[in-house]
């Protein structure tokens, strides 16, 4: 009698296993990554929102193809949000085409980010910015640099936002400059990211820049049917405009980042330009490499700003040194932003992994949900790895002195890049 019951019990604990293992298993398919994703958004009050478009541009001169054209074709409003609109040919033809916009009667509102501009060595003059109010396009600086300077160096207005009759929307990490068709003499050829997005997650975009021009203006546009027309479903994309807005969302970027990556299981593909992340985005990678998720890191061999890239060296020479496998990008320099998990999300957008965008700027990142827009990302991100080459063990050492002590140096200032 004894024997029986002692076999009825363990067939009852195999059966608790089994359930238990069948549980943990369900929590480990691709499906519960967007899950655990899509709740955190919705705790921190992010939308996700259904039946979207997205169309990815990895060439500047596709992105100012199809935006122009998408101006050309407004009828009632176009709004542009942008950390600098350098001046130069590309800005010059759209601020051209925007000022005809205006005499058709089109409403354009256009802001830029003094800082920004001020910080390109083809910054928008006083008297272009007047001129180009003249014709009708209604340009705003965001916080204007003025005594005693210091006090607005952060945070700073980085997004790349247009909405266009409020029903398409670009987003990503391309500004307005010809060096996206035409990179930059002594680094090649400069690549990066932007998208087309149709659908009602528009409505999220549109009311990111209308809060800003509210901040920089005075001019309400929030809860205008002109600017928020009714939105009919575009595509079968799930997505969320995650966006950082200093003082309200401030930890938003970072919760981001990390809850996308203590959800992979399998995978996380990174191509950040400025790849320096602040202490809870460094331990969540740490997490993931140490739990044997494939970690894989693309950043450029050479910089286009001083110190940067040594310190993305040094850190991600660490990363290579756990477990990571890292790609040093040769084509030229990559001043993309994303991030894909498991191979069915990934976020894209304005968003650099260092403190300066994970803490203090203005900052949008679209998340996309959805695993047919992501396969796309995965391709594009194997075909940038085939123009790069794996960090091998000892190739830090063999960097010269200089290099290594700006990789050193750099990576103390992290909570100042």
């Amino acid at each position: 009698m004894f024997s029986i019951f002692k076999m009825a019990g363990r067939v009852a604990l195999l059966l608790l296993l089994s359930v238990v293992s069948s549980e943990i298993n369900a929590a480990r398919s691709p499906m519960s990554v967007d899950s655990v994703i899509a709740r955190r958004m919705h705790a921190r009050s992010i939308p996700v929102v259904d039946s979207n478009s997205v169309r990815f541009f990895y060439r500047g001169h596709d992105k100012f193809v199809d935006l122009f054209d998408a101006v050309r074709n407004a009828r009632s409003s176009i709004h542009l949000e942008y950390f600098n609109f350098r001046n130069d040919s590309i800005a010059g033809l759209l601020f051209q085409l925007l000022a005809q916009k205006a005499a058709e009667g089109v409403e354009v509102r256009a802001m830029y980010d003094d800082f920004g501009n001020r910080s390109n060595n083809s910054p928008i003059s006083r008297a272009m910015h007047d001129s180009i109010c003249a014709t009708g396009v209604r340009l705003v600086r965001f916080d204007p640099i003025k005594f005693p300077w210091v006090n607005h160096i952060i945070p700073r207005d980085h997004r790349k936002i247009v909405v266009i009759d409020g029903q398409i929307a670009y987003t990503g990490g391309m500004n307005v400059a010809d060096y996206y068709i035409k990179g930059i003499p002594g680094i090649g050829d400069w690549h990066d990211m932007h998208m087309r997005i149709e659908g009602p997650v528009v409505r999220e975009i549109q009311t990111v820049f209308c809060r800003m021009w509210r901040k920089s203006t005075g001019e309400s546009l929030l809860g205008n049917d002109k600017y928020f027309p009714a939105l009919k479903p575009a595509g079968n994309c799930r997505m969320s405009f995650v966006d950082r807005h200093s003082g309200k969302t401030s930890d938003v970027m970072r919760d981001l980042y990390v809850t996308m990556i203590d959800a992979a299981h399998h995978s996380i593909k990174i191509i950040n330009p400025y790849f320096v992340p602040t202490h809870r985005v460094r331990k969540a990678l740490k997490r993931a490499i140490d739990r044997g998720v494939n970690v894989e890191i693309l950043v450029s061999a050479r910089g286009d700003i001083p110190l940067t890239p040594q310190t993305a060296h040094y850190v991600s020479n660490n990363y290579m040194k756990r477990g990571a496998t890292v790609y040093l990008f040769e084509g030229g320099f990559h001043h993309t932003k994303m991030m894909i998990v498991d191979d069915i999300c990934c976020t894209v957008g304005s968003v650099n992994l260092d403190s300066r965008s994970l803490r203090c700027d203005y900052e949008a990142n679209m998340l996309i949900l959805d695993k047919q827009a992501t396969d796309e990302l995965v391709a594009h991100f194997e075909e940038q790895k085939k123009h790069s080459f794996i960090m091998y063990k000892g190739w830090y050492r063999e960097q010269s002195f200089a290099h290594r002590f700006q990789g050193w140096f750099g990576n103390l200032l992290t909570p100042f890049l």
